[in-house]
Order: C-alpha cells, then sequence, then structure tokens
C-alpha cells in the first residue's frame, strides 16, 4: 500500500509546491484581515472565484474564448493577458472595498458575533448570486500559457502552469511583505493590527487603512483564481468553497496575522496532500482529510500557528 517510489515522491512534491502556492495567495487574505479587524472574512473565497470570472468575460469579449464545442480557443498573446489580469486584480480590489464599505464597517463597534454572520452572509450571496449572473454551468479558461506542456528535471516533469504558479506566488508574497515592512501604509497595517485606537490617535485614517487591507487581500486571491484557471481551466461559481476552506486552514496553520505564516501554511498544506495523495490505494480519499487532521492538530499543540505569536495576532 505504501509503495512510494523516489522519482513519484518528487513529483508529488513538486505537483504540492503549486498546490500550495495558490493556497498560500489565499490565505493571505484572511490573515491580513484578521490581523487588523480579529475577523475571519468567509467571503474572501468568492473573491477568488469572481477573479477567474473578471478574467474570462473580457477574455471572450476579445474573442479568446471559444463557442463552439470541439474549437481550440486562440492563443492569448502576453500584452493581452497583462491587460486581463490587470482588469481583473482591480476588479476585485474595488469588489473587497465595496465588501468592508457596505458589509462590515458599519458592524465594527457591534461585537464579534454580528460581522462573523455577516461575512458568512455575504459569502452566500456571492456564490449564489453569482450562479445567478454567470450561470451554474462550468466555463472554460482562456489559453494564457500550455498547461500540457511541461518542463523535464531529471524524472520529474513539472507543468508550465505550475512553474508560473510558483514564481507568481513568490513574487507576490515578497512584495507584500515588503510592502507592509517597508512603506508608510505597510506601517499603518501594522500599528492598527496593534491597537486600533492608538493608531486613531497617533493620526492614521483608520477606515482607509483598513480598505486598502481588504483591497490587498482581494487582488492576491484574484491572482490566485487566475492561477488555478490557467492549471485547471474550469470555472464555476462555487470553486472558492474547497479553495477558502483549504486556504483558512494554511492561515492557522502557519499562524494567522502573519504573511509568512500564511506562506509556510500553504505551502505545509499543499506539499502534504499532494504526497498523500499520491500514496497508491488512497488518491483523494486521504488527502482531503490532510487539512483537516492539520487544523486540528495546530488547534491542540500550538493554537497560534507555527509563525504565530502569542497574544494579538500582527500582520
Amino acid at each position: 500500500m505504501f509503495d512510494y517510489s523516489l522519482e513519484l515522491l518528487l513529483q508529488q512534491v513538486a505537483n504540492g509546491v503549486a498546490r500550495g502556492g495558490y493556497y498560500a495567495l489565499v490565505a493571505v487574505g484572511y490573515t491580513m484581515v484578521y490581523g487588523v479587524l480579529q475577523l475571519i472574512n468567509f467571503a474572501h473565497s468568492d473573491v477568488y472565484m469572481l477573479g477567474a470570472y473578471f478574467t474570462y468575460y473580457p477574455a471572450k469579449w476579445m474573442g479568446y474564448i471559444s463557442d463552439q464545442p470541439g474549437q481550440k480557443p486562440p492563443d492569448v498573446p502576453w500584452g493581452v493577458t497583462g491587460l486581463l489580469v490587470l482588469i481583473s486584480v482591480a476588479a476585485c480590489a474595488i469588489v473587497g472595498m465595496l465588501i468592508e464599505r457596505i458589509a462590515y464597517r458599519p458592524l465594527r463597534h457591534a461585537g464579534r458575533l454580528a460581522p462573523l454572520i455577516t461575512a458568512i452572509g455575504v459569502s452566500l450571496f456571492l456564490e449564489f448570486g453569482g450562479q445567478v449572473a454567470f450561470g451554474a454551468d462550468p466555463k472554460p479558461f482562456p489559453k494564457f500559457m500550455d498547461n500540457e506542456a511541461s518542463v523535464q528535471i531529471g524524472s520529474v516533469g513539472i507543468a508550465q502552469t505550475k512553474i508560473a504558479i510558483v514564481i507568481v506566488t513568490a513574487v507576490m508574497m515578497t512584495g507584500l511583505w515588503l510592502f507592509v515592512q517597508t512603506t508608510k501604509p505597510g506601517r499603518a497595517i501594522r500599528a492598527i493590527s496593534h491597537d486600533v485606537k492608538t493608531a486613531s490617535l497617533m493620526g492614521i485614517n483608520v477606515g482607509r487603512t483598513i480598505s486598502l487591507t481588504f483591497a490587498l487581500g482581494s487582488m492576491m486571491a484574484a491572482v490566485g483564481g487566475i492561477l488555478v484557471a490557467m492549471d485547471q481551466p474550469r470555472l464555476n461559481p462555487l470553486m472558492g468553497l474547497r479553495i477558502g476552506l483549504k486556504a483558512f486552514v494554511a492561515a492557522v496553520l502557519g499562524g494567522i496575522g502573519s504573511i509568512p505564516g500564511a506562506a509556510l501554511g500553504g505551502l505545509l498544506l499543499g506539499v502534504s496532500e499532494s504526497v498523500v495523495g499520491g500514496i497508491k490505494g488512497w488518491g483523494t480519499t486521504y488527502q482531503e482529510a490532510v487539512a483537516f487532521v492539520f487544523l486540528i492538530g495546530v488547534l491542540l499543540v500550538r493554537p497560534s500557528g507555527l509563525l504565530g505569536k502569542t497574544g494579538r495576532e500582527k500582520v
């Protein structure tokens, strides 16, 4: 049952690193919002779904989606790809700020239960509103790159899309961490994560900074949605449900409130799922249980997460 060759292990680890990359991109949105508001934004995973759809429709209007069954869609030029990604990222940033302004800001001083229930309601609204607006049938994704082509490294074949996921994730996570650590808006985010009242007394615009936090998290989720859709090119309005749960577990595993923790948690969860899924006779049966095992283990042994700190979490 545990017949696991070295080649298979390396292949599964390579696939798992890519899987962990998009877990991390979504997890960082959870961790940033929790860091400043102590709120789990359950609607965040649905912004990930919108990121894929906000790319699909402009691509369709430009003629890069084939409506004829069996007809091969045209390749999207790099310049158009960049434009489509910018459209999606900007649209998701606006959606994230609207969610914060309409759903969460009026409840900022209402305790923790009301915003939590609201977050679940917003998530359901986006999921089932997406079914009304986009239709429940799966839709294809524009061909940004050949997801069947692979790069051979020894005995391990790595799809080009997975390489793109790893590179883009590393660049974006590093850029976000540098933004939070070195820029004035980033310092404002960290100040609010320490103490909202004191940050306000120091002259920080709390409302604007929290809105920026939602925008940044939504932008990361949009990129995650695009990358996953490139690798698994079938869109549906409920595609955020599973990834949202896994990304939340990744955030808790790494230490919710910590950007490096979100990256580490996503990587560990992605690799573990992929390795377990490669065990002969197990497949996806036990692979899906890995996230829950991690969640229970972390809550029992180290509730603050691997890189989290006791007390108030920071971004």
